[in-house]
Protein backbone atom coordinates (compact mmCIF):
# COMPACT_ATOMS: atom_id res chain seq x y z
CA UNK A 1 0.00 0.00 0.00
CA UNK A 2 1.51 3.50 -0.85
CA UNK A 3 0.28 6.10 1.27
CA UNK A 4 1.05 10.13 -0.24
CA UNK A 5 -0.42 13.53 0.42
CA UNK A 6 0.97 16.27 -1.41
CA UNK A 7 -0.98 19.35 -0.16
CA UNK A 8 0.74 21.37 2.26
CA UNK A 9 -0.72 22.99 5.17
CA UNK A 10 2.59 24.78 6.58
CA UNK A 11 1.59 28.75 6.47
CA UNK A 12 -0.28 30.38 9.03
CA UNK A 13 -1.47 34.02 10.20
CA UNK A 14 -4.85 36.11 9.90
CA UNK A 15 -4.21 38.56 7.59
CA UNK A 16 -4.96 37.94 3.79
CA UNK A 17 -2.17 38.71 1.75
CA UNK A 18 -3.01 39.70 -2.07
CA UNK A 19 -6.83 40.84 -0.24
CA UNK A 20 -6.89 43.58 2.04
CA UNK A 21 -6.14 43.67 5.37
CA UNK A 22 -8.81 40.95 7.78
CA UNK A 23 -10.25 42.22 10.29
CA UNK A 24 -8.98 40.15 13.88
CA UNK A 25 -11.46 38.84 15.67
CA UNK A 26 -10.20 36.49 17.65
CA UNK A 27 -4.41 30.94 14.33
CA UNK A 28 0.27 27.17 8.41
CA UNK A 29 1.49 28.11 8.37
CA UNK A 30 2.81 30.91 8.66
CA UNK A 31 3.49 34.07 6.52
CA UNK A 32 5.50 37.60 6.56
CA UNK A 33 6.69 39.66 3.60
CA UNK A 34 9.31 42.25 5.46
CA UNK A 35 10.19 41.38 8.51
CA UNK A 36 10.36 42.31 11.90
CA UNK A 37 10.38 40.01 14.75
CA UNK A 38 8.21 39.22 17.56
CA UNK A 39 9.96 37.96 20.68
CA UNK A 40 8.19 34.82 21.74
CA UNK A 41 9.19 32.29 24.24
CA UNK A 42 12.72 30.33 23.08
CA UNK A 43 10.51 26.98 22.82
CA UNK A 44 8.30 28.67 20.45
CA UNK A 45 9.53 29.00 16.39
CA UNK A 46 9.83 32.56 15.71
CA UNK A 47 7.40 34.51 13.05
CA UNK A 48 8.82 37.05 11.07
CA UNK A 49 6.42 40.13 10.08
CA UNK A 50 4.97 41.51 6.92
CA UNK A 51 4.35 45.60 7.22
CA UNK A 52 0.94 46.13 7.74
CA UNK A 53 0.03 47.45 4.46
CA UNK A 54 -2.97 46.28 2.02
CA UNK A 55 -1.07 44.07 -0.02
CA UNK A 56 -3.36 45.16 -2.97
CA UNK A 57 -0.66 44.14 -5.66
CA UNK A 58 -0.66 40.24 -4.43
CA UNK A 59 -3.22 38.43 -6.67
CA UNK A 60 -3.44 34.72 -7.15
CA UNK A 61 -1.53 32.87 -9.74
CA UNK A 62 -2.84 29.29 -11.21
CA UNK A 63 -1.20 26.55 -9.85
CA UNK A 64 1.15 28.47 -7.51
CA UNK A 65 0.56 27.95 -3.69
CA UNK A 66 2.57 27.70 -0.84
CA UNK A 67 4.03 24.14 -0.60
CA UNK A 68 6.93 22.42 1.59
CA UNK A 69 7.03 19.08 1.17
CA UNK A 70 9.49 16.63 0.42
CA UNK A 71 10.99 12.94 0.72
CA UNK A 72 13.16 11.50 3.41
CA UNK A 73 14.76 7.71 3.99
CA UNK A 74 15.95 6.85 6.81
CA UNK A 75 15.48 4.77 10.09
CA UNK A 76 12.59 5.02 12.27
CA UNK A 77 12.73 4.58 16.12
CA UNK A 78 9.24 3.80 16.98
CA UNK A 79 8.58 4.62 21.30
CA UNK A 80 6.08 5.68 23.66
CA UNK A 81 8.49 8.18 24.50
CA UNK A 82 8.88 9.68 20.88
CA UNK A 83 9.37 8.65 17.47
CA UNK A 84 12.47 9.97 15.59
CA UNK A 85 14.30 9.16 11.96
CA UNK A 86 18.00 8.67 11.49
CA UNK A 87 19.21 10.26 8.38
CA UNK A 88 23.11 9.06 7.74
CA UNK A 89 24.29 10.32 11.71
CA UNK A 90 21.90 12.61 12.26
CA UNK A 91 18.68 11.97 13.83
CA UNK A 92 15.71 14.26 13.75
CA UNK A 93 11.96 14.56 15.69
CA UNK A 94 9.13 13.06 13.55
CA UNK A 95 5.40 13.45 14.42
CA UNK A 96 2.43 13.66 13.02
CA UNK A 97 -1.14 15.62 13.67
CA UNK A 98 -4.39 13.85 14.52
CA UNK A 99 -6.32 13.55 11.50
CA UNK A 100 -2.67 11.37 10.37
CA UNK A 101 -3.02 8.76 13.12
CA UNK A 102 -4.42 6.25 10.17
CA UNK A 103 -0.89 7.04 8.33
CA UNK A 104 1.18 6.56 11.10
CA UNK A 105 -0.42 3.11 12.51
CA UNK A 106 0.00 1.73 8.84
CA UNK A 107 3.46 2.95 8.84
CA UNK A 108 4.03 0.71 12.08
CA UNK A 109 2.14 -1.76 10.64
CA UNK A 110 4.06 -2.01 8.01
CA UNK A 111 7.27 -1.88 10.22
CA UNK A 112 5.54 -4.58 12.08
CA UNK A 113 5.09 -6.72 9.36
CA UNK A 114 8.23 -6.58 7.34
CA UNK A 115 10.71 -6.16 10.13
CA UNK A 116 12.21 -3.20 7.84
CA UNK A 117 13.04 0.17 10.03
CA UNK A 118 14.28 1.61 7.26
CA UNK A 119 11.36 3.36 5.30
CA UNK A 120 10.99 6.04 2.29
CA UNK A 121 8.41 8.99 4.04
CA UNK A 122 6.51 12.02 2.61
CA UNK A 123 6.97 14.82 4.56
CA UNK A 124 6.82 18.25 5.79
CA UNK A 125 10.06 19.95 6.96
CA UNK A 126 9.19 21.70 10.23
CA UNK A 127 12.24 24.12 11.21
CA UNK A 128 12.38 25.64 15.09
CA UNK A 129 14.40 29.10 15.31
CA UNK A 130 15.52 30.75 18.31
CA UNK A 131 15.40 34.26 19.46
CA UNK A 132 19.41 34.88 19.46
CA UNK A 133 20.33 34.49 15.87
CA UNK A 134 24.00 31.98 16.90
CA UNK A 135 21.56 30.03 18.05
CA UNK A 136 21.62 27.11 15.44
CA UNK A 137 17.79 26.60 14.41
CA UNK A 138 16.08 23.00 14.49
CA UNK A 139 14.46 20.67 12.31
CA UNK A 140 11.86 18.42 12.51
CA UNK A 141 9.60 16.59 9.91
CA UNK A 142 5.95 15.78 10.12
CA UNK A 143 5.03 12.88 8.61
CA UNK A 144 2.50 12.89 5.51
CA UNK A 145 2.46 9.86 4.06
CA UNK A 146 5.11 6.93 3.44
CA UNK A 147 5.66 4.32 0.55
CA UNK A 148 7.06 0.99 -0.01
CA UNK A 149 9.63 2.54 -2.65
CA UNK A 150 7.31 1.92 -5.68
CA UNK A 151 7.28 5.71 -5.93
CA UNK A 152 3.59 5.24 -7.80
CA UNK A 153 1.88 8.71 -6.60
CA UNK A 154 2.26 12.59 -6.09
CA UNK A 155 5.17 14.06 -5.06
CA UNK A 156 6.53 10.29 -3.49
CA UNK A 157 7.09 9.79 -7.93
CA UNK A 158 7.91 13.18 -8.46
CA UNK A 159 10.58 13.40 -6.02
CA UNK A 160 14.08 11.59 -5.13
CA UNK A 161 15.13 10.46 -1.48
CA UNK A 162 15.89 13.98 0.09
CA UNK A 163 14.22 16.34 -2.16
CA UNK A 164 11.60 19.12 -1.09
CA UNK A 165 9.19 21.08 -3.21
CA UNK A 166 9.70 24.89 -1.66
CA UNK A 167 7.50 27.52 -2.68
CA UNK A 168 7.26 30.54 -0.62
CA UNK A 169 8.70 34.17 -0.47
CA UNK A 170 12.63 34.28 -0.75
CA UNK A 171 13.48 36.54 2.02
CA UNK A 172 15.61 37.17 5.21
CA UNK A 173 14.40 36.84 8.69
CA UNK A 174 16.31 38.32 11.60
CA UNK A 175 16.91 35.36 13.51
CA UNK A 176 18.23 33.39 10.92
CA UNK A 177 21.66 33.83 9.11
CA UNK A 178 20.96 31.71 5.99
CA UNK A 179 17.99 33.32 3.88
CA UNK A 180 14.53 31.55 4.28
CA UNK A 181 11.93 30.42 1.82
CA UNK A 182 8.94 31.44 4.14
CA UNK A 183 6.15 29.00 3.54
CA UNK A 184 2.76 30.84 4.53
CA UNK A 185 -0.99 29.48 4.94
CA UNK A 186 -2.64 29.35 1.45
CA UNK A 187 -5.87 31.63 1.07
CA UNK A 188 -9.25 29.75 1.86
CA UNK A 189 -12.56 30.94 2.31
CA UNK A 190 -13.10 28.31 5.25
CA UNK A 191 -9.78 28.86 6.69
CA UNK A 192 -11.16 32.61 6.88
CA UNK A 193 -13.96 31.75 8.31
CA UNK A 194 -12.40 30.07 11.10
CA UNK A 195 -9.74 32.78 11.75
CA UNK A 196 -12.66 35.39 12.17
CA UNK A 197 -14.33 32.73 15.04
CA UNK A 198 -11.38 31.92 16.63
CA UNK A 199 -10.03 33.18 19.68
CA UNK A 200 -6.06 34.60 19.31
CA UNK A 201 -3.62 32.12 20.28
CA UNK A 202 -5.39 29.58 18.49
CA UNK A 203 -5.45 32.07 15.29
CA UNK A 204 -1.80 32.99 15.94
CA UNK A 205 -0.79 28.92 16.14
CA UNK A 206 -3.00 28.18 12.37
CA UNK A 207 -1.30 31.01 11.20
CA UNK A 208 2.30 30.36 12.25
CA UNK A 209 4.62 30.47 8.90
CA UNK A 210 7.60 27.41 8.56
CA UNK A 211 10.96 29.46 7.35
CA UNK A 212 12.92 26.87 5.82
CA UNK A 213 17.00 27.90 5.00
CA UNK A 214 18.21 27.55 1.72
CA UNK A 215 21.24 28.01 0.27
CA UNK A 216 21.06 29.77 -3.04
CA UNK A 217 24.44 30.70 -4.87
CA UNK A 218 23.39 31.85 -7.89
CA UNK A 219 19.83 32.90 -7.54
CA UNK A 220 18.02 35.02 -10.14
CA UNK A 221 16.56 37.11 -7.53
CA UNK A 222 18.05 38.77 -4.54
CA UNK A 223 16.51 37.18 -1.11
CA UNK A 224 14.54 40.62 0.47
CA UNK A 225 15.79 42.13 3.26
CA UNK A 226 13.71 44.25 5.73
CA UNK A 227 15.20 47.18 6.95
CA UNK A 228 13.16 48.58 10.13
CA UNK A 229 15.11 51.79 9.83
CA UNK A 230 15.01 52.33 6.47
CA UNK A 231 12.50 55.29 5.52
CA UNK A 232 9.74 54.71 2.46
CA UNK A 233 8.92 51.84 0.24
CA UNK A 234 11.63 48.81 0.27
CA UNK A 235 9.69 46.08 -2.24
CA UNK A 236 8.59 43.11 -1.22
CA UNK A 237 10.69 39.74 -1.22
CA UNK A 238 9.91 37.62 -4.59
CA UNK A 239 7.49 34.31 -4.74
CA UNK A 240 10.06 31.32 -5.54
CA UNK A 241 9.07 27.39 -6.74
CA UNK A 242 12.37 25.39 -6.30
CA UNK A 243 13.63 22.19 -6.10
CA UNK A 244 15.88 21.44 -3.03
CA UNK A 245 17.47 18.92 -1.56
CA UNK A 246 17.93 18.47 2.58
CA UNK A 247 22.27 17.77 3.82
CA UNK A 248 21.61 16.30 6.84
CA UNK A 249 25.38 17.41 7.43
CA UNK A 250 24.95 21.14 7.01
CA UNK A 251 21.19 21.58 8.92
CA UNK A 252 19.99 22.86 5.28
CA UNK A 253 18.44 22.98 2.47
CA UNK A 254 20.35 23.03 -0.53
CA UNK A 255 19.11 24.63 -4.29
CA UNK A 256 18.63 21.80 -7.13
CA UNK A 257 16.29 23.24 -9.66
CA UNK A 258 13.88 26.43 -10.82
CA UNK A 259 10.36 24.95 -10.85
CA UNK A 260 8.79 27.94 -11.86
CA UNK A 261 9.96 31.61 -13.03
CA UNK A 262 10.32 33.88 -9.75
CA UNK A 263 7.08 36.14 -9.20
CA UNK A 264 6.83 39.96 -8.11
CA UNK A 265 3.28 38.66 -7.07
CA UNK A 266 2.86 35.71 -4.57
CA UNK A 267 -0.78 33.42 -4.00
CA UNK A 268 -2.56 35.05 -1.52
CA UNK A 269 -1.96 33.89 2.28
CA UNK A 270 -2.70 34.58 5.66
CA UNK A 271 -0.97 36.18 8.02
CA UNK A 272 -1.28 36.88 11.57
CA UNK A 273 -2.15 40.36 12.78
CA UNK A 274 0.59 42.00 15.37
CA UNK A 275 -2.55 42.97 18.04
CA UNK A 276 -2.98 39.06 17.99
CA UNK A 277 0.74 38.01 18.32
CA UNK A 278 1.03 40.89 20.74
CA UNK A 279 -1.86 39.78 22.96
CA UNK A 280 -0.56 36.41 22.64
CA UNK A 281 2.87 36.91 24.36
CA UNK A 282 1.47 39.08 27.01
CA UNK A 283 -0.59 36.34 27.69
CA UNK A 284 2.43 34.25 27.88
CA UNK A 285 4.13 36.32 30.14
CA UNK A 286 1.58 36.93 32.69
CA UNK A 287 1.40 33.16 32.48
CA UNK A 288 5.26 32.20 33.04
CA UNK A 289 4.99 35.07 36.08
CA UNK A 290 1.83 32.97 37.51
CA UNK A 291 3.69 29.85 36.84
CA UNK A 292 7.21 31.05 38.28
CA UNK A 293 5.62 32.53 41.12
CA UNK A 294 4.25 29.38 42.54
CA UNK A 295 7.45 27.39 42.38
CA UNK A 296 8.34 29.70 45.29
CA UNK A 297 11.59 30.72 43.44
CA UNK A 298 14.57 32.56 45.16
CA UNK A 299 13.33 36.07 46.08
CA UNK A 300 9.21 35.20 45.97
CA UNK A 301 7.09 34.90 48.91
CA UNK A 302 7.97 31.05 50.72
CA UNK A 303 4.67 29.15 51.19
CA UNK A 304 2.00 28.81 53.61
CA UNK A 305 3.88 25.48 54.34
CA UNK A 306 7.02 27.25 55.26
CA UNK A 307 5.18 29.94 57.12
CA UNK A 308 3.27 27.13 59.68
CA UNK A 309 6.39 25.23 60.15
CA UNK A 310 7.35 24.99 64.07
CA UNK A 311 10.19 26.88 64.97
CA UNK A 312 12.71 24.49 66.97
CA UNK A 313 13.22 25.90 70.77
CA UNK A 314 16.72 26.79 71.51
CA UNK A 315 18.07 24.03 73.42
CA UNK A 316 19.00 25.29 76.62
CA UNK A 317 22.68 24.59 78.28
CA UNK A 318 22.74 22.04 80.97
Amino acid sequence: MTLTETSSDQTNPSLVEGASEVPAVGDRQDPETATEVQPEPATEEINTDTQDEEATDIVEEPGSLFQAVGVITGKLNLTEEGNTITIGKNTYPLYWIPKKQRVFNALKLEVKNTGEYTQRLVVYPKILHFPKKEQPHQIAFQLVGFDKGRKEEGISRELEDMEFKLCGLWQFIPVCPTPCISVFKNFKESRLEYIKQAEPAKKVKFMKASHIPVFWKDAPVKPFRFNPKAEGDQGRPAFVEIKAKFMPSRGTFGFVALLGIPQEKAPKFLKASKQDKATVMAANRERAKAEKFKGNKPGKPPSEKKLNKPIPKKQENT
